[in-house]
């Protein structure tokens, strides 16, 4: 772009305000024409009303937006669109029963000349495949999207987007739900876009993936821009740092327990997904292990089943030498073995009801007496774990619903550390949130293992795994192909091994 040439987008003194709430305060950034804009921030800084915003969806209070330098006025959602605004969000928003043509062209079918104004289904797939070409996803434009996997939905998303001629692509959270491999696919087709003349507003909580591609990167906090990075100024503690205000020293906690040599042991274990091929692992008291591995690999399914929630085909599991008979997760609660999941909103937690409630539910028998619930004792509990974990929320009689993610995950731990765990498994533990709760989740985790407990942590955040895990355990369809002590963990190493590799040295 020529020193004259008008930026883009130009958002210029953006206020917004909900009732009780300043979502945004006089914020004012440029996107540049080919330009890859990292916009970063813990929850509640800004970033979704910013960007819905942009999307027409809340008008602001005060400020500008200008695009192509005049001033304009995005009203609605095709308003957005008609000056070249496309979405990529985090929850997909595409349908599963049309083909990847159909939905690339959903609502905008062009159709044939003459009275009857039929759908020219000959057009609408020759014009998708010009823009998968565009983005090499190599699939028949005619392909169910039912057929395709995450990631190649989201490149369909993409297509969408340049259908549309998308001049400024917003991606929010895009490879929260990636395997690594495509992850690194999707950097590469958002660096094509750039080199295309797209522009990209990246918003993630993966600063790896910012510090990699975003040529400018900005910084909201408490809803005002805490700062503005050029690309030789962008480094993982700088970007921290301007997040939150400060230096977040330890980010991961360091690795200072003394692991003990007996804890929880799987022998033999064989699951539904991968019947003939078992996993042997140990887990000892006061370690964290890391169990990577791509999308696929079965590591999931080995967490269920581990916990009872899904039948295990052969193998056992023991705590300190002795067997366990887990075939539910009663029995695993009743042992002391927990899993944290993945998705804790649609299993990890019920968000309609309060937080005092989640975190009593798995034993309700322990704050009863005469068959009758004793709600003092209930709250009493409650509370103490809530205060010990940090939970920010005005009381616990508020619905886990109005919580951040990253409180939400801290009532997960909450009712399990209300029931003294021997062992937990965490699933993704601080998918989807922001990097200053992360610090917490990592500290309560390195917390639990300096007081014994065994922790099992699936991650596909490579450097969250990196970061924390005191041995690393690596799975490839459904085995278990190599444990890393801490020493010889690297990305390479673990990747090696993803694929099915070895790694000299590995045990």
């Amino acid at each position: 772009m020529s020193e004259t040439e008008a930026p883009l987008l130009e958002v210029i003194g953006v206020s917004k305000s909900f009732p009780g709430v300043v979502a945004l305060d006089d914020v004012s950034f440029t996107v540049r024409r080919g330009e890859i804009v990292g916009l970063i921030g813990e929850n509640g800084a800004g970033k979704s009303t910013l960007m819905r915003i942009l999307g027409g969806i809340h008008p602001p209070d005060k400020g500008r937006i200008r695009v192509d330098g005049r001033d304009v006025a995005i009203r609605s959602v095709a308003d957005s669109i008609a000056l070249g605004i496309a979405f990529i969000h985090q929850e997909l928003n595409v349908l599963d029963n049309l083909d990847v043509a159909g939905n690339v062209y959903l609502g905008r079918e062009p159709v044939k000349a003459g009275p009857l104004r039929l759908i020219d289904r000959a057009a609408i797939h020759r014009k998708t495949r010009t823009y998968l070409g565009r983005l090499g996803l190599d699939v028949p434009s005619d392909t169910p999207l039912s057929a395709l996997s995450l990631a190649q939905q989201q490149m369909v998303e993409i297509a969408k987007a340049l259908s549309l001629d998308a001049r400024l692509i917003i991606m929010d959270e895009p490879t929260s739900s990636l395997t690594l491999s495509e992850t690194e696919r999707l950097l590469s087709v958002t660096e094509d876009l750039r080199r295309q003349g797209v522009s990209v507003i990246y918003i993630s909580h993966r600063l790896a993936e910012v510090e990699r591609i975003a040529d400018r990167v900005v910084v909201l906090r408490d809803g005002k821009r805490a700062g503005e990075m050029d690309r030789s100024e962008v480094t993982h503690d700088r970007m921290i740092s301007l997040m939150v205000g400060r230096d977040l020293e330890r980010f991961y906690a360091g690795q200072e327990t003394r692991p003990t040599s007996d804890g929880l042991t799987i022998t033999g274990l064989r699951t539904l997904r991968y019947p003939n091929h078992s996993v042997s692992l140990e887990v000892r008291k006061g370690e964290i292990v890391g169990l990577a591995g791509l999308v696929g690999a079965g590591r999931s399914e080995l967490a269920r089943a581990i916990f009872g929630a899904d039948p295990r085909l052969a193998g056992t599991i023991s705590w300190r030498g002795e067997k366990l008979p887990i075939r539910s997760p009663q029995d695993a609660i009743r042992r002391g073995i927990f899993l944290v999941p993945e998705d804790r909103r649609a299993t990890g937690l019920i968000v309609d009801m309060l937080i005092r409630e989640n975190v009593t539910l798995p034993e309700l028998s322990r704050f009863a007496a005469g068959g009758l619930l004793q709600p003092f004792r209930e709250r009493s509990a409650a509370a103490d774990v809530c205060r010990r974990l940090g939970v920010k929320a005005p009381s616990i009689e508020v619905a886990v619903a109005n919580l951040s993610g990253g409180n939400q995950q801290k009532v997960v731990l909450a009712k399990w550390l209300a029931l003294g765990p021997k062992a937990l498994i965490f699933d993704e533990p601080t998918r989807g949130i922001d990097v200053g709760a992360k610090a917490e989740i990592y500290h309560l985790m390195r917390g639990l293992a300096e007081e014994g407990v065994a922790i099992l942590m699936i991650s596909s955040d490579m450097e969250e795994v990196l970061g924390v895990s005191d041995r690393v355990a690596v799975m490839h369809e459904g085995s278990l192909s190599g444990v890393l002590p801490r020493a010889e963990c690297t990305e390479q190493a673990i990747m090696r091994l993803a694929v099915g590799g070895s790694v000299g040295g590995a045990k």
